[in-house]
């Protein structure tokens, strides 16, 4: 987590606030002398805006950098959309998050770690290549899946995502591209109203996209199957780091969702990626924080991952 990513402010009533984060990060700490001295807590390194290119137009990067600049200047949020806001802190905090899952990106490939979970904020899997959306500013994952390849780490990346919405954002950066496999699994019919399971990629990319809507209320029995299912297609494409957007509002209760997820069952999806990426990939694993509204839930899965991630047994309420 890079320190201003929680001081990214939405303003008051904004289901994505600042006490996501420190909900999510309280509880990881709180949990640290269960893992065993398994994980380590370690603060991002810094990259340069470049990295930001490999996805988004220059003029995406400067409208954001002007806002924020805006928002400086006036002491006050402003709006880029009807969702999405910047403070003050937003740009020092949506590069910091993209430099956070770099480092992770960079520590996993280098061996100092086995495989990463980083508390990303704001969240990105909504932004597109010229536009913010939903809350997000920048595609952490895209970018970290394009730095991989430019550093001649991986030549194909398996992007997963389970947010309960769809993934507009990293579908349309990978569109037309076969060396990213694109692989969502969301509640459909929900915003922003794409996620087809007829939208499967264009051109050379054609096929390496795979949506799986989940109507609401779907089972959790059911919800798990089709994922068992959709890994099975994730990793026939042969990947050679994963890369997971880790969104938890596909948890029972979340404000913004329908389905009916428990922490327990991200834990057991976390493991599963994990178990396939080792015979697949030498188990090269970064999951990336999306969203996720009520933060006490939020909190208690991102432990539930981090723990899966460690090899460590899910939580057990006392």
């Amino acid at each position: 987590m890079h320190p201003a990513a929680s001081l990214h402010d939405t303003g008051w009533g904004h289901f994505e606030h600042q006490g996501r984060l420190r909900a999510l990060a309280s509880a990881v700490a709180a949990d640290m002398p269960a893992l065993h001295e398994r994980v380590d807590s370690v603060e991002p390194d810094d990259f340069d805006e470049d990295v930001l290119l490999r996805v988004h137009t220059a003029a995406h990067v400067e409208r954001v950098r002007a806002a924020v600049a805006t928002a400086a200047a006036a002491a006050s949020l402003v709006e880029l959309d009807p969702d999405t806001r910047v403070s003050a802190a937003s740009w020092e905090a949506a590069l910091g998050s993209v430099s956070a899952a770099l480092t992770a990106a960079r520590g996993v490939v280098q061996g100092r770690w086995a495989n990463a979970f980083v508390a990303t904020r704001p969240p990105g899997h909504h932004a597109t290549t010229d536009r913010v959306m939903g809350f997000c500013l920048f595609n952490n994952v895209a970018v970290t899946a394009r730095w991989l390849q430019a550093e001649r780490h991986a030549e194909r990346v398996l992007i997963l995502d389970w947010d309960v919405h769809h993934g507009n954002g990293t579908q349309d950066v990978f569109w037309e591209d076969p060396s990213v496999f694109f692989l969502s699994l969301h509640q459909f019919p929900h915003w922003p109203g794409t996620g087809r399971a007829d939208e499967r990629g264009a051109g050379a990319g054609e096929g390496t996209t795979l949506n799986v809507p989940i109507p609401a209320r779907t089972s959790r029995a059911e919800y798990l199957s089709r994922f068992h299912d959709a890994l099975d297609a994730g990793f026939a494409f042969r990947p050679e780091f994963v890369l997971v957007s880790a969104g938890f509002d596909c948890l029972a209760g979340d404000p913004l969702g329908d389905l009916l997820l428990e922490p327990d069952d991200l834990h057991a999806m976390a493991r599963a990626v994990v178990e396939r990426a080792q015979d697949a990939c030498a188990g090269r694993v970064v999951a990336c924080l999306e969203g996720g509204y009520d933060p006490p839930r939020t909190a208690r899965a991102a432990v539930s991952v981090v723990r899966a991630l460690a090899g460590v047994e899910a939580f057990r309420e006392d």
